[in-house]
């Protein structure tokens, strides 16, 4: 399975805009440009982009491990908070922070499902940065 995406930039970074579409066409020619990735845009941007990804892609991979725990989750709440050092222009974290309604299951049990799910999902295991996990049953 390949899944693809495209990226369009016209002009110099900091006043240049771009264009990204996926393949679903979710994002359809959809805005990306300096301010929103580095001040305070409207637009999307990669790193923003990113972070939906490992979140979704958590919630995904936790439902799974519970799944073959013998465990469904009434909700998975999920934010990843990526984080940019904007000086070196590299990425340095991922931040997952959970919030979790399973019936019927232990403390123990769930933290070692939500380890599991942040160590094993696709997009934690593309990345080569720390990441980070907080996650709580509600």
């Amino acid at each position: 399975m390949k899944r693809t995406a495209n990226a369009v930039w016209n002009g110099s970074l900091k006043e240049g805009n771009g264009k990204i579409t996926t393949q679903s066409a979710v994002l359809n020619n959809t805005k990306y440009d300096f301010n929103s990735r580095f001040g305070d845009g409207k637009s999307t941007n990669p790193d923003e982009l990113l972070a939906a990804a490992h979140a979704g892609c958590f919630a995904m991979a936790l439902s799974l491990i519970l799944g073959q725990a013998g465990f469904t989750a009434d909700s998975l709440d999920v934010t990843a908070v990526v984080t940019v050092n904007a000086d070196k222009l590299e990425i340095t974290e991922s931040h997952l922070t959970l919030k979790a309604k399973i019936p019927g299951i232990t403390k123990d049990k769930f933290m070692e499902c939500a380890n599991g799910a942040k160590d094993n999902c696709p997009v934690s295991k593309a990345l080569s940065i720390k990441i980070a996990l907080d996650a709580e049953l509600v």
